[in-house]
């Protein structure tokens, strides 16, 4: 696919360029030939002429190409492209595991494997999508991951590189000098605020594009918080995260035009991941103007766009975790099953330390699951069984909800579980493997929200719904929202502590 058709071709960039357009931050890359350098299409700075204007799909391929990243408006730093949030195909699985750090722990080769391509045809259909191969890809995050470290904290540039991923500290300082046209120690000199790094704690902001909404999105993570794995403290959602590496810890803040995300990782080498299931978790590469437009044309949802643009989809920083929960979920409140979810914590879950909060267990790991005893499972016969099965399936590698899942493949896998029908088939779909378009059509809230603005139920809903594609999954948090759902608002302290 290319990219200029996504975006809507030459002059439709030319536009974006002319007036600044902060929407397509991220979809594409402004380099200039006369000065070798790239940024934002929002970018302040005086506008190229346009026969020094070129365009590119990523940083990595601007980088790829000899251009150093804007120091105004710091291109690098932009949320990611959309383009992987919506889409299936295999580029986009692949900008999903290369975010997850899988180039720098498995290799390109074991990219490709995760994938069913060789290391070529991946290579080559990486280049034609994205202008850059998977090393290059990964080599432009490793640097982007790099230059945050060094401008927001005080680790030892030696711990930063391990942090980002470089094999040595002449390979990142190497790569630092070529994207950026500085050493890492003159960024750091020329940063401003910087946040120390005290107690362990890294600290980082995590970009969005506006509109952004966070009351559905925090308040449902508050609400179905499991008490140990995940809790609401002081206006942040903290949790505990499995990473590659070892266990940590991550809280997250909605702050003015940011996400304030301050991680404790056992193993530094984890910073990479962990940002990229925060990230996932708070749908914060979506392009909130796309939803918008679809549910706008809608005449009965448009009112409600309007009124709280940038809604987002509260995802999930654990797939399988999310999997087995929405099983234990089914056909109890909201708050009953994270009490369930947070005894079997306790009892099965690896211990965390938590020196800033209430946070004690990972929330078990699906081949621990699968071995648990059926009598350690409150809740009835067929759902245990379920249970058991999903977390079987996970440990096997039968059932695939990771970042790299193809959505399809997974809804099929899913429906051989027995007991796992299509209202948790579509949740995990939502929120483990953020399809965009999942719509649990038989969902509760979402039939009390349907009929409340009197759209109908069951087929006559479905059949509404497929002018909403493929955006249904943003429709849902409008439908939720027009009823008196639960997760529609941020919480208070008492309101968390007594869900």
């Amino acid at each position: 696919m290319d990219f200029q058709a996504i975006i809507g071709g030459e002059e439709r960039l030319q536009a974006a360029v002319a007036g600044r357009d902060a929407r397509f931050d991220g979809w594409v890359f402004l380099a200039v030939t006369s000065t070798r350098i790239y940024c934002r299409p929002s970018c302040p700075a005086v506008k190229p002429k346009r026969e020094h204007q070129r365009f590119y799909p990523s940083a990595a391929a601007a980088q790829e190409a000899g251009y150093r990243a804007c120091k105004r408006c710091r291109p690098d730093a932009s949320p990611g492209s959309p383009a992987w949030d919506w889409r299936t195909d295999v580029c986009a699985r692949a900008m999903r595991l290369i975010g997850e750090g899988v180039v720098d722990r498995e290799g390109a080769a074991g990219l490709a494997d995760r994938l069913g391509y060789s290391l070529r045809q991946l290579e080559r259909l990486l280049i034609s999508e994205v202008g850059a191969g998977p090393a290059a890809l990964a080599r432009a995050q490793r640097a982007q991951v790099a230059r945050t470290l060094i401008e927001s904290t005080d680790l030892p540039m030696g711990e930063v590189a391990f942090a980002a991923g470089f094999a040595s500290i002449r390979a990142f300082n190497r790569v630092v000098a070529d994207v950026y046209a500085c050493s890492p120690t003159e960024l750091r000199s020329k940063a401003a605020g910087r946040n120390a790094s005290g107690g362990g704690a890294i600290t980082l902001r995590l970009a969005y594009r506006e509109p952004f909404e966070p009351s559905n999105l925090f308040g449902h993570l508050a609400a179905a918080a499991a008490p140990g794995v995940e809790e609401w403290q002081g206006g942040a959602y903290r949790r505990t995260l499995r990473l590659p590496h070892g266990p940590g810890t991550a809280s997250l803040r909605p702050g003015p035009g940011y996400i304030e995300c301050r991680l404790r990782v056992a193993d530094l080498r984890d910073v990479t991941a962990a940002v990229a299931r925060c990230r996932r978790a708070l749908d914060l590469d979506a392009d909130p103007h796309a939803p918008a437009e679809a549910l706008t044309a809608d005449p009965v949802l448009a009112p409600l766009v309007e009124k709280t643009p940038g809604r987002r989809v509260p995802r999930k920083a654990d797939g399988p975790e999310y999997a087995i929960r929405a099983v234990i979920g089914q056909q109890i409140a909201t708050a009953s099953a994270a009490t369930i979810a947070a005894g079997l914590a306790e009892r099965y879950g690896e211990a965390v330390d938590d020196p800033d909060g209430g946070l004690r267990r990972l929330f078990p790991a699906p081949e621990t699951l699968a071995a648990a005893d059926p009598a350690h499972l409150p809740m009835p016969g067929k759902r245990k069984a379920t249970v058991l099965a999903l977390a079987a399936a996970l440990a096997e590698g039968r059932v695939d909800v990771g970042p790299g899942a193809d959505w399809a493949r997974t809804r099929e896998q899913l429906a051989a579980v027995p007991g796992v029908g299509p209202w948790t088939i579509e949740m995990i779909a939502m929120r483990a493997l953020g399809d965009p378009d999942a719509f649990p059509v038989k969902d509760l809230g979402v039939i009390k929200g349907a009929r409340h603005l009197d759209l109908g139920a069951g087929r006559v809903l479905e059949a509404r719904s497929q002018a909403w594609r493929p955006w249904r999954a943003y429709a849902v948090q409008y439908l939720w929202a027009s009823s008196e759902h639960p997760t529609n608002h941020l919480p208070t302290e008492k309101e968390a502590s007594t869900e």
